[in-house]
């Protein structure tokens, strides 16, 4: 019995890296671009991610169990064997309040001021991360202020405004990146 729980432990952690990567994003108002994004993070690596209702969500509900099969099909046709979690919808003000004891660097994106410094030159790698991906309207003043009381910092994703899907896709290459180059 212990065997056969070694094996399995085995089996569900195989392709799982060592540092944790934990995007929570608002989801998009077109569900397939929230789709994509959890496609494309499967195939990059990925541990959690958790969708998030914020103040300018333009989405409150989504189905956890559509996001999880476009994960599997992800994990399949891309032949890793890590399914990363998929969280139910939280609110952000908990999630940031409930964040205190992440065990790694957290962060948040947003538009709101220039001069940031990009994910890649504030993240410390081998280091697990949690990045919060605002909505469409970007995260509230109120939001950024919360997170920011709560230990995240501040960054930016690049000079260009990304739509949320895909500044969540850079944070993921990001992080990937920096622990291929550790």
């Amino acid at each position: 019995d212990v065997y056969k729980r070694q094996i399995t432990n085995s089996i569900a952690n195989y392709g799982k890296q060592k540092t944790e990567l934990h995007i929570a994003i608002a989801p998009t108002k077109n569900n397939d671009r929230t789709e994509w994004f959890v496609e494309k993070a499967t195939e990059i690596g990925i541990h959690t991610i958790t969708p998030i209702k914020c103040t300018n969500s333009e989405r409150t509900v989504i189905k956890n169990e559509r996001l999880i099969k476009v994960a599997v099909a992800a994990m399949k046709q891309s032949l890793k064997a890590y399914l990363p979690t998929i969280a139910e919808m939280q609110n952000v003000a908990e999630l940031i309040s409930n964040s205190a004891n992440f065990n790694g660097q957290k962060f948040i994106a947003h538009c709101e001021k220039e001069g940031q410094d990009h994910l890649n030159k504030v993240y410390k790698a081998s280091s697990n991360a949690l990045i919060l991906i605002g909505p469409e309207g970007d995260f509230t003043r109120e939001e950024i202020e919360l997170a920011k009381h709560n230990g995240f910092i501040e960054i930016s994703l690049g000079s260009a405004r990304l739509r949320t899907e895909t500044a969540a896709v850079v944070a993921c290459t990001a992080f990937n990146l920096a622990q291929s180059n550790a």
